[in-house]
């Protein structure tokens, strides 16, 4: 018996070295943890339960028989984040650069069906040089296997992936089905063909970090929702993030106390939206005096600034928020921002996490890019995704509302649940002056007709109490107690139940 414990620590123990402590120190050098390392990190101490250690690859080709190393280069298994379950898989660079085999894949398969059986989420900490060369197809095969659990699990339990060095090739789309992608700066990067291969075929010279780097994918792509400084900080905003989230489709999101009084009155909104009308403001602070403890944990912060998304706490309970954000293009919708908003407000919806909309928004952006970008399909992927939405949905207009972009921010329309307005909001088709322009065209000469007629037409429409009369917005709320109204609406709707027609799925326009 002691020869076979003794047999199985020498087994453990070279899985645990994996490409050997010189390959370990190679990824010490680049500011890199092992893929033990950041398991550690990720997980609560002495939670991790590892499957398939003893795994080895099965090819015999190019010399591969030789070249065996127990886990194949990823190391898989579940374990607790405060307390809560979770899967995990974490590649192995020190092993064949990361690359996926097939029972590379097979191992990353087991653990995504067992957390689908047991309604859990997983996270994958993806450092993969790409698809093993030597074993061919079976590795495509390997990577679509991922791809088509990917695609089962989403909308069932919540799928996060942290890109931690490489992720070149077919490895990108498993990262782009899952619900957020974080980064980190300098050691990651994902492109779905290298810079070498950019330069071939377009003569463009461009380095990996320009293609593919945090920055560029937290700026200008928006394939990943955040940057970090290193891998410390990565995992362990990683474990703040999936504090706010359920583990599956079924259940809700954890409620986590706060001493926040829910009916906590704020003056210092009363004097948050500035007399001129086109004069901006920052909507995060709105944000932030109404959430428990001031606490928003922003989602990709550095792409589609126009508006904002993320998560907060009310009374504890996790909800979902978007606004709009008029330091940045006035807080008009975009191609790029009503992508952004749709995407989150349909995580939202399908992990039962309510919705709070804080709208003020002139309108959709104008100019032929935006036209000639499809600024109308994308634009209504926004209103696809809060129509169809089901869970609780309260809208606050802080200042303006105009045109189709007041029907898409989850207006009444929309079955918005609880819709209210602050005093000094504008509902209308457009701006008073431009309104006028068109209305009295033929008095164009006349600047004091028209002046009059745009004060008359402020009078009679640049004001909540039109949409109020109709019963669009539910009623007009002082800024300073727009918590307090929040959370007991929040409470109101605490058992809320719709349900959409039956269908295999919505078309929605991609």
């Amino acid at each position: 018996m002691q020869d076979i414990l003794e047999q199985l620590e020498k087994k453990r123990a070279a899985a645990r070295l994996g490409g050997g402590q010189k390959r370990i120190d190679a990824q010490h050098a680049k500011g890199k943890l092992t893929a033990r390392e950041r398991i550690e990190v990720l997980l609560d101490e002495g939670t991790f339960e590892e499957w398939d250690m003893f795994v080895e690859h099965r090819c015999t080709d190019f010399g591969m028989d030789g070249d065996k190393i127990p886990g194949d280069g990823v190391v898989t298994g579940y374990g607790m984040i405060n307390g809560r379950l979770v899967f995990v898989f974490s590649q192995d660079f020190t092993v064949l650069g990361g690359s996926l085999s097939e029972t590379h894949a097979e191992k990353i398969c087991k653990v995504m069906d067992q957390a689908m059986k047991v309604g859990a989420p997983v996270i994958g900490l993806n450092d993969s040089g790409g698809a093993r060369i030597q074993e061919g197809v079976a590795a495509l095969g390997g990577y679509a296997d991922v791809f088509q659990r990917n695609v089962m699990a989403s909308g069932v339990v919540p799928q996060i992936s942290m890109i931690m060095g490489p992720s070149a090739g077919g490895a990108v789309y498993s990262p782009a089905l899952t619900d957020f992608i974080f980064m980190v700066k300098d050691t990651s990067y994902m492109f779905v063909t290298g810079p070498d291969v950019v330069k071939t075929v377009t003569h463009e010279e461009v380095t990996a970090e320009e293609l593919g780097g945090a920055v560029t994918h937290t700026t200008k792509s928006g394939v990943a929702d955040m940057a970090f400084e290193n891998d410390v900080e990565a995992l362990l905003m990683l474990r703040r993030l999936y504090n706010y989230l359920p583990l599956n489709n079924r259940e809700k999101a954890p409620v986590r106390k706060s001493g926040d009084p829910t009916d906590r009155l704020d003056m210092s909104l009363d004097t948050l939206v500035p007399e001129n009308p086109n004069k901006a403001y920052d909507m995060k602070e709105l944000i932030v005096k109404t959430v428990d403890d001031g606490d928003f944990f922003e989602l990709q912060p550095d792409y589609a600034k126009n508006i904002l998304i993320g998560f907060a706490r009310m009374d504890g309970q996790t909800v979902g928020i978007v606004a709009n954000q008029p330091l940045v293009l006035a807080g008009c919708l975009d191609i790029k921002s009503s992508i952004k908003a749709a995407r989150f407000v349909r995580f939202c919806d399908a992990f039962n996490i309510p919705v709070i909309t804080f709208v003020d928004v002139p309108g959709f952006m104008p100019g032929t890019s935006q036209e000639f970008g499809g600024i109308i399909k994308h634009g209504a992927k926004l209103l696809y995704a809060y129509a169809e939405c089901t869970v609780p949905k309260i809208t606050v207009i802080t200042r303006k509302a105009y045109g189709g972009a007041y029907d898409v921010m989850a207006s009444k329309h929309l079955r918005g649940d609880v819709n209210f307005s602050w005093p000094n909001a504008e509902i209308a088709v457009m701006g008073a002056k431009g309104a006028v322009e068109i209305i009295f065209r033929e008095d164009k000469g006349d600047p004091e007709k028209l002046a009059a007629k745009e004060a008359e037409y402020k009078a009679r429409f640049a004001n909540p109490f039109v949409a109020g009369a109709r019963g669009f917005i539910d009623d007009v709320i002082q800024p300073h107690e727009t918590r307090k109204r929040i959370a007991r609406s929040l409470v109101m709707l605490k058992d809320k139940k719709i349900e959409n027609p039956w269908r295999k799925h919505g078309n929605i326009p991609l």
